[in-house]
């Protein structure tokens, strides 16, 4: 089920991790910060969703989602920064990207989505966040992430497989789920450096197109 639609409150956050804050630069030269989303980012959270286009929309929900719901915009934006974690990305401030984790209850799994509006796509975000993702939950015990995305996304497939993460995919129904251990091994290190070196690449030469992960 699309995330989000868990029942229950959403955990009450820890203590804000400020030293996960971090600018990038993008491909077009522009620095945005990416740090920990706070439960005061509600009303910025919802003007980002409604930035969103319908197609963006579909690509993160599976379905027709133009407005979220309060519960959503709660759980959204209140995570413990340990079982469920999430970054925004964040440029004159605005909200441009959302990337999140949920741990798979009982396990060293987490499942991993993320989103960018339309106008900063192609611009290294979805790799940026995954980065970030998985340097947090490292730290958190997790060793492997998990992804659903619909099958005609191939921009967001190819965003994980050029990761330099050994991700492994299935296809079923329309979907891909994507597995792959985030231990960041000599192949994801000179991945994440050439990512790094690229960073005023112009978009058409990056993976990194329009893209947002489902999770159910």
């Amino acid at each position: 089920m699309p995330d989000g639609s868990s029942a229950g409150p959403p955990k009450i956050s820890g203590d804000y991790p400020v030293g996960l804050e971090a600018e990038e630069r993008l491909h077009d030269d522009r620095v945005v910060l990416f740090r920990p989303i706070r439960h005061t980012d509600s009303d910025a959270m919802t003007a980002f969703h409604e930035s969103l286009s319908a197609r963006s929309v579909y690509r993160r929900f599976f379905f027709a989602h133009p407005r979220l719901s309060e519960g959503e915009v709660e759980r959204f934006t209140h995570v413990d920064y340990v079982d469920r974690m999430a970054f925004v990305v964040v440029d004159d401030g605005r909200i441009v990207g959302v990337g999140r984790y949920e741990r798979l209850k009982g396990t060293d799994e987490a499942e991993v989505a993320f989103v960018v509006t339309d106008t900063y796509q192609r611009q290294g975000i979805g790799a940026l966040l995954l980065d970030h993702l998985a340097d947090a939950g490292r730290g958190q015990g997790i060793t492997r992430f998990t992804a659903q995305t619909l099958s005609e996304n191939r921009d967001m497939i190819g965003v994980f497989l050029a990761s330099g993460f050994p991700v492994v995919t299935s296809s079923e129904g329309g979907t891909v789920t994507v597995r792959f251990p985030i231990e960041p091994t000599d192949g994801y290190v000179e991945a994440r450096e050439r990512r790094s070196s690229r960073s005023t690449l112009g978009a058409s030469e990056t993976p990194d197109g329009p893209h947002a992960t489902g999770t159910r």
